[in-house]
């Protein structure tokens, strides 16, 4: 190895929310070492074992280097051979636009999955593409997710993305609901090293109550653990409020005077006690009373809740609770408590606030938001004959058959398509489906700056790296892939191409104009950033309302009338007997992406059926057999493992498993198939106030074999 050619390079790990900074060493165009970077001051040198998996996503001899075309052999099967990219962003261009004079814009579909945000220039060109078509059949990875924390915080605070981050180096009691954050790293809230810091909460004094039904690995870690029946925290939360209003515990502080809609909210819990509560939740009515007392007397309490809460039948009715618990405790806008950020390059105040249920899905009428359709509509939509039927279909960064509802009929609908294009680097499961893939460099190969996830951060920073390699001769970038196809696409359609600019363009002058930029004593830049390579402290997160606030009148809104009004369907609500599925998440995992690395898979199976000892017993089986479970929608079979981190009446499944299908590229993660919850998950089964998909609570059966 000669020493001459050993480089160091500083980056954020892009693999989850959590932006932990590293230390990358390469030698010519090998990666030799990847570490912590001590210097971050977010990370503090933190790193998980997805960090050292970058190493292997640049080198997986299975990502796709050229455009791929599909084509069928001389047997009638389909394969993808690799083209040259002008024949493929002519082909595509030309789809697109044969299909939008055909049939009309609501003709062609898209669907974006989560990695989209975890690469700037997928979410800052999409546009390039997408303003000459305006379909309203899209669709992303949010409806699967944080639909009901955008949809809350929209409500309530005036502004989709003004996200209230829980801020734990300061709090002294944290309610947390339906997270995992040691395997997660934190969720809509992002929190490297999240470990160390629930220890430091733990040992200045505080509590950590988890409610979940699993006795996950934050769980363990707990102050206090709770089992919760599936798809109940709405009741638990709401007879949180009862308490807090019936007891004489509400305590606004300088949120009284910009808050309105108490008296709605008091109204609408004031029949929902504890005893209704514990019938529902299995939590029994004085626990539900202590926790309320325990989190109104506390110096600084967080009220939190992430994917257990918000993909279920109550998703945003959870949510919205949420931020009550921690508005009319004064504990949002508090140290301690949750807080708003202030990013350099700030979304609340560059970006629309959003909206919703503008129009609605053909099918059955799902409302919109931000301009997308709940991704359950998405087979319906393929499916329903009509004006607006999906004819093509757009894919970027995305694996819909493996992570949305009903991934079966999803699979089959993608096949009826007259055309499907994807922006990716993998023949997946969804992508083999497509005429014509369009794979962008490797993440190492381009620079990178977190637009999204600085939003949601724990302390107020800044980082922008330059890219670890030079991009390969002929290779195209995810943002110029998007340029090519509109600037095609409109010459084809005769209309006026977007003017474009490289993504560190766009963010530096959003940097320069943001509150740490020229106008303040920061000078914050993209050449100020680079000469900072682990980035740049603006400290902790301030109280900062009613300024931050984005309602018209610069006040919170806790009275909503659609959740006033779900707050009757959950009680007329009766939910039926029988087991309930939820997922879980494993700190290697990260959707179905991750699974096709060496590093990320190896050590025990993960997708096993996770079951209560006592309900094995009571079925008559052991630990190691296959169980077929049943929903409305179809059947898989997985093993079974006997477990006591399940409460009873719950079986568990990892999400992003489905591996092994013909025609895709991937050999390590098609050796550890394992079966696809989503396969039984049901499109039908939806938060019916927001539309994001219910995959957690799912009712199901099970037979041995």
């Amino acid at each position: 190895m000669s020493e001459s050619n050993i480089r160091t390079h500083h980056r954020v790990c892009h693999l989850c929310e959590a932006m932990c900074g590293v230390v990358i060493q390469t030698n010519g165009s090998q990666v030799i070492d990847i570490r912590g970077d001590q210097n971050d001051p977010l990370s503090r040198g933190h790193v998980c074992p997805k960090a050292v998996s970058l190493k292997d996503i640049h080198e997986d001899p299975d990502r796709l280097r050229k455009p791929l075309k599909r084509v069928r052999t001389d047997g009638g099967e389909f394969q993808h051979v690799e083209i040259e990219w002008n024949e493929a962003l002519d082909l595509a261009a030309s789809a697109i636009a044969s299909t939008i004079q055909k049939y009309g814009v609501d003709a062609v579909g898209a669907y974006f999955g989560n990695p989209s945000v975890h690469n700037y220039g997928m979410m800052t060109h999409q546009r390039n593409l997408f303003r000459h078509i305006r379909t309203r059949n899209r669709f992303s990875a949010t409806s699967v997710d944080q639909l009901p924390h955008h949809l809350v915080s929209l409500w309530c605070y005036g502004h989709m993305l003004l996200q209230p981050v829980p801020d734990v180096d300061r709090t002294h009691y944290f309610l947390m609901l339906g997270a995992n954050p040691l395997a997660s790293n934190g969720s809509m809230w992002t929190v490297p090293d999240v470990r160390r810091r629930l220890k430091a909460l733990k040992a200045r004094g505080g509590k950590l109550v988890v409610i979940d039904p699993r006795r996950t690995e934050t769980a363990e870690l707990a102050s206090e653990h709770f089992f919760i029946r599936p798809g109940s925290d709405a009741a638990f939360l709401l007879a949180v409020i009862h308490v807090l209003f019936r007891d004489d515990l509400i305590s606004l502080g300088l949120l009284s005077g910009f808050t309105d809609g108490l008296d709605d909210v008091a109204k609408a819990v004031s029949h929902l006690t504890p005893l209704w509560a514990a019938e529902r939740t299995g939590i029994a009515a004085s626990d539900i009373e202590r926790i309320a007392h325990d989190f109104s007397r506390a110096e600084a309490g967080i009220c939190y809740g992430r994917m257990g809460v918000s993909t279920q039948a109550y998703g945003a009715l959870c949510q919205w609770a949420i931020q009550v618990i921690n508005v009319v405790t004064g504990n949002l806008d508090k140290p301690g408590g949750s807080l708003f950020t202030l990013p350099a390059m700030d979304q609340v105040t560059n970006t629309s606030p959003g909206g919703f249920a503008r129009f609605s899905s053909r099918g059955r009428d799902l409302p919109e938001f931000n301009y997308e359709l709940p991704a359950a509509a998405m087979v319906e939509e393929i499916r329903t004959p009509g004006e607006g039927q999906i004819r093509l279909m757009f894919t970027g960064a995305g694996n819909p058959v493996l992570s949305t509802p009903n991934g079966v009929a999803l699979d089959e609908a993608l096949e009826e398509l007259e055309f499907m294009i994807s922006l990716d680097p993998a023949l997946n499961e969804t992508t083999r489906h497509a005429h014509v893939i369009l794979p962008p460099t490797s993440p190492l190969e381009h620079d990178h700056y977190d637009i999204g996830f600085h939003n949601l951060a724990v302390r107020n920073t800044a980082r922008y790296n330059p890219p670890v390699f030079e991009r390969p001769e002929g290779a195209l970038h995810d943002w110029e892939i998007f340029v090519e196809l509109g600037d095609r696409l409109a010459n084809l359609l005769g209309l006026e191409p977007m003017p474009h600019q490289p993504p560190h363009q766009l963010v530096d002058r959003a940097l320069r104009s943001g509150p740490y930029g020229d106008a303040s004593d920061w000078q914050i830049s993209i050449e100020k950033l680079i000469a900072h390579p682990s980035g740049i402290d603006f400290g902790p997160l301030q109280p900062s309302c009613p300024d931050r606030l984005q309602t018209v009148d610069k006040r919170i809104r806790l009275s909503i009338p659609e959740v006033l009004r779900d707050i009757d369907r959950l009680i007329e609500d009766v939910p039926a007997e029988g087991y309930r599925l939820i997922g879980r998440r494993h700190v290697r995992d990260n959707n179905s992406w991750m699974h096709n690395h060496q590093r990320l898979m190896k050590g025990k199976p993960r997708c096993q059926l996770m079951m209560h000892p006592d309900d094995v017993e009571n079925e008559g089986w052991q630990s190691g057999i296959m169980v077929t479970v049943k929903s409305r929608v179809g059947h898989i079979q997985a093993e079974l493992a006997a477990s006591d981190e399940v409460m009873p009446g719950v079986v568990s499944l990892p999400h992003g498993y489905g591996h092994g299908r013909s025609g895709t590229r991937s050999e390590i993660a098609n050796r550890h198939p394992g079966v696809s919850c989503n396969d039984i998950t049901d499109e039908q089964f939806v938060d019916q106030l927001s539309g994001n998909a219910a995959v957690n609570g799912v009712l199901v059966s099970l037979s041995a074999g």
